[in-house]
């Protein structure tokens, strides 16, 4: 069970969550027992390597998984204290861009090049807002482009008549047209020059800020986890191997050896090392995990045990982690 303080400032709870993804010919285990909690107006990083399972715990609780091959195994995804995993298609097109919105990896891929942004921005408002008039939802259209730095009278051009920063300006403009309660960003500055990055985020944090989103960021940057985020969890081969505050887990405390790696990984202009000191070998075949502790095919620091035995958690606080080397007897 992860760590709370209060059941009633938590908007999201996500507890065991087992994902695969199943064909004629193998099944990946995609994510394993995963748990976390979002607090309101709070912004959760989830940060891991590529194929670590961030993006599909992200569709799990949208409930957009592929429906011929993704299969949600068990687990629970309360949202305001309702389980996501039990709604029904109607229940789930209530809450999707209203209550919950996502703001996707590629913004070239997620607009539609036929419509104008203006008319993909109103849909997302008509669609929640039934009796809403024509006026009024121009006037709202025009506030959110101000809001996310884009002139209003570029509600009537198309999304290739934009650049790709200002693009990802319009997705998060559809994904913020409701004020959703949870906004869920999915490597959303991956696409994009340093320059532009830098400004997508302070739109995001300025929007979290004024609005009270609370906010679940997907990404593999440690540099934007350490600006934006409140809380921190790090993924692995579809486990949360560590998590906690943010100024836990950018302290020089004891981390678990993935983590540390991931620090290790990354440049510090403090040091005169030479060379960076990246993490030997390849995640784990997902269709096929070692038995013990993910971890130790490429771990410096694996004992006999780590092969045999899967850890469990050591919880310090608000601070948690699976490592046999910290005793791993917490929940």
């Amino acid at each position: 069970m992860p760590y709370r303080e209060n059941l009633g400032d938590v908007l999201l709870n996500v507890e065991d969550l087992r994902v695969i993804y199943k064909t004629d010919l193998e099944t990946v285990a995609a994510v394993n027992g995963v748990s976390f909690t979002i607090k309101r107006g709070k912004t959760l990083g989830l940060v891991g390597e590529t194929g670590a399972g961030k993006t599909t715990t992200a569709l799990s609780i949208m409930r957009l998984l592929p429906s011929t091959t993704g299969r949600i195994l068990g687990g629970k995804a309360e949202f305001n204290g309702r389980d996501i995993m039990k709604f029904d298609d109607l229940m789930l097109r209530a809450i999707r861009g209203n209550s919950i919105a996502m703001v996707f990896q590629d913004p070239m891929t997620s607009l539609n090049p036929v419509m104008t942004v203006g008319d993909q921005i109103a849909e997302t408002i008509e669609t929640h807002n039934e009796k809403i008039s024509k006026n009024e939802v121009k006037k709202r259209v025009g506030d959110i482009l101000t809001l996310v730095g884009i002139m209003p009278q570029r509600m009537s051009e198309y999304p290739h008549q934009f650049s790709g920063g200002m693009k990802q300006r319009v997705v998060i403009a559809i994904a913020l047209a409701c004020e959703p309660e949870l906004l869920i960003a999915d490597e959303p500055t991956t696409a994009l020059d340093v320059t532009i990055q830098a400004q997508v985020l302070n739109v995001i944090k300025e929007l979290r800020e004024r609005l009270g989103t609370s906010m679940l960021m997907i990404t593999h940057d440690l540099g934007i986890v350490a600006r934006i985020c409140d809380d921190v969890a790090v993924m692995y081969a579809g486990e949360i191997i560590e998590s906690g505050p943010v100024e836990d887990i950018f302290s020089p405390k004891a981390h678990h050896p993935y983590t540390a790696g991931l620090f290790d990984s990354v440049p510090d202009l403090r040091s005169d090392a030479k060379r960076l000191k990246p993490i030997p070998g390849l995640m784990p075949d997902p269709t096929n995990l070692p038995p013990g502790c993910v971890f130790a095919p490429r771990c410096s620091r694996a004992m006999d045990i780590c092969a045999r035995e899967h850890p469990k958690k050591t919880v310090s606080g608000a601070h948690s982690l699976a490592c046999h080397l910290f005793g791993g007897t917490g929940a």
